[in-house]
């Protein structure tokens, strides 16, 4: 009898979900045929169907171990009672992409993973998603597209890389791009480039230090879409299973409850979101990806609002790039809920927030006490910092804002004479052969958004920078990005960008620029009446691309400032898809 009650439920169920539009009734014999032809049994076909997406592929070591994980998660989902479909999307890598003309794909690549999980669930009529991604641009797209659909949803990091050993010293890829730097003045041999090389990265998994994958996966975790603890495993860990079999298991107590992920996204959970990010010292990208997942929940939070957050929130975690440890050291000290129990026990985070545990922010740090043995995370009431290591900007060369990692960062003050290159590989050659002088501010434009297309990160060239011993020596400004990696006076996300007639575009060589990280301003040295001339005097480049994704990426894309996204969001939706 027990039986027959949980199959009426189900059948009960299915009658408010998606998929029934594909598997119930007379009509839908066709195509119940498919599912039997895969193997399925009736009872599995009448279930609840969730979508299983991963960014599987031998791209990268980020994503290597992201097939293993989605067998567990659907285990989970066979255990609670659900059917799992598993299906893949595409990634762009960072690590490879960079310093290249392949990192124009890299931010476009969140659009797209966003873009073909909605399809691939709204075309077969999938009733809820666990997602399982590993690298920079997967997680936002990952969670962009739960926040579209807006079907029960549970978002699952493949978690970090272990570090790896170079002559006694722990490593990591940051170290190997900062030695080209030292590579090109002489500091390093052949022999040692390439030794540190085949040991920076010993096993699968994301970058380990605070760069922008872990960043990300830490904003996972506080703004509710992903399981406690489960953002900080390494790839490696065997417990990464376990998360993942719970995660499959635990969706249809959403489906069944109707907590879907607009209910959990929030504006006060996007604060909690950028809070982590401050008290990390995570990546500058999160000021992009943030504004995007509020974009598909209908929320107005830009730069600036989540500049305002880093502004107040204290940097508590010592994590590399700016401090000495990986995400694995902050796992084993006690992972994101030791970091978000101290911040919301000194004010810094909204408690009332709802998770996809289905318990609020504070219920699920109602158990867990400070472990005083560990040095990783600081209590916020003693940070390493009083501010977040991550600041806004804004003044006349950004009307629009700026932004600028400070993690680290002994001085908040630059200025100097601008030396202007349109495009990466220009100011790469010319650090690379030493063409600059300290004290310059190098300014690198027609990489926004629409300019680049794809606002690409220069990590090439800050590590290079760093490693030639001139990190502190020369700041660098950009409307494109910068790497999770990136340390010292580098200044991303200008807008308006240079494509679209920005103040950037009307530097020259010479000008004087002033950067205040403590006032949160950049400035040139030019009157209003000075740049207004030069505005007169400015004519729009041609599109470099003029056909392909890249062209139709540049025709769509919007300001960084608001994410850099390429449609209106669910502030204009007319339906949403889980009501379907």
């Amino acid at each position: 009898m027990a039986l027959v009650s949980s199959m009426d439920a189900k059948t009960q169920l299915k009658t408010r979900l998606p998929s029934r539009h594909a598997t119930e009734g007379a009509e839908r014999a066709p195509h119940r045929a498919f599912y039997y032809a895969m193997g399925l049994t009736s009872e599995q076909i009448h279930q609840p169907f969730v979508g299983v997406a991963t960014c599987w592929n031998e791209a990268a070591p980020c994503n290597i171990a992201l097939m293993r994980q989605a067998q567990a998660v659907k285990q989970g989902v066979a255990a609670g009672g659900a059917t799992a479909r598993e299906f893949c999307t595409i990634t762009v890598t960072d690590s490879i992409a960079m310093g290249h003309g392949g990192m124009k794909a890299s931010l476009p690549s969140r659009e797209v993973i966003a873009d073909s999980v909605e399809l691939t669930v709204r075309g077969h009529a999938y009733d809820a998603l666990i997602g399982v991604a590993g690298c920079d641009k997967s997680q936002p797209g990952m969670m962009m597209a739960m926040c579209r659909l807006n079907v029960p949803s549970i978002y699952i990091y493949g978690g970090s890389i272990l570090p790896g050993t170079f002559k006694g010293k722990p490593v990591t890829i940051q170290d190997v791009y900062e030695a080209v730097g030292k590579h090109s003045i002489g500091a390093m041999s052949d022999a040692d480039l390439e030794t540190l090389g085949q040991n920076a990265c010993p096993s699968a998994g994301a970058c380990g230090a605070q760069f922008t994958a872990n960043t990300m996966a830490t904003v996972s975790e506080a703004i509710g879409l992903a399981l406690p603890y489960s953002a900080g495993a390494p790839a490696p860990y065997e417990i990464r299973d376990k998360f993942c079999m719970r995660a499959g298991e635990m969706i249809m107590d959403l489906i069944v409850r109707k907590i879907r992920p607009r209910d959990i996204v929030t504006r006060k959970a996007l604060e909690n979101a950028a809070a982590v990010v401050s008290a990390t010292g995570g990546s500058t990208n999160a000021a992009l990806h943030l504004p995007a997942i509020a974009n598909e929940c209908g929320i107005k939070f830009d730069l600036f609002d989540v500049a305002e957050v880093l502004k107040r929130t204290p940097y508590i975690a010592d994590l590399k790039p700016s401090g000495r440890y990986v995400a694995k050291d902050m796992f084993e000290a006690g992972g994101v809920p030791l970091l978000m129990k101290t911040l919301l026990d000194h004010g810094y985070l909204h408690g009332e927030c709802l998770t996809v545990t289905g318990r609020t922010v504070a219920e699920n740090l109602k158990s867990v006490s400070w472990n005083a043995d560990q040095d990783v995370i600081r209590p916020a009431g003693k940070p390493i910092l009083p501010t977040g290591g991550v600041i806004g900007l804004k003044g006349n060369l950004a009307p629009e804002g700026a932004i600028v990692k400070v993690a680290g960062m002994e001085r908040l003050q630059f200025s100097g004479p601008a030396r202007c290159f349109d495009g990466e590989e220009a100011c790469f050659e010319a650090v690379k052969n030493k063409k600059y002088r300290e004290g310059d501010v190098l300014v690198i434009r027609y990489e926004g958004p629409k300019g680049g297309p794809g606002m690409r990160e220069m990590l090439a060239t800050t590590a290079a920078l760093y490693g030639q011993g001139m990190g502190g020596k020369v700041a660098l400004i950009t409307d494109g990005r910068f790497s999770g990696a990136t340390r010292g006076f580098c200044v991303g996300h200008i807008g308006p960008e240079a494509a679209v007639g920005g103040p950037i575009e009307l530097l020259r060589d010479g000008d004087i620029i002033t950067l205040d990280g403590a006032k949160g301003t950049l400035d040139v040295k030019l009157t209003a009446g000075e740049l207004e001339q030069r505005r007169k005097e400015w004519k729009p480049r041609g599109d470099e691309f003029t056909s392909g994704y890249l062209w139709k990426y540049a025709q769509q894309v919007g300001s960084a400032r608001y994410g850099g996204v390429t449609h209106p969001g669910a502030a204009v939706e007319k339906a949403c898809y889980a009501d379907t």
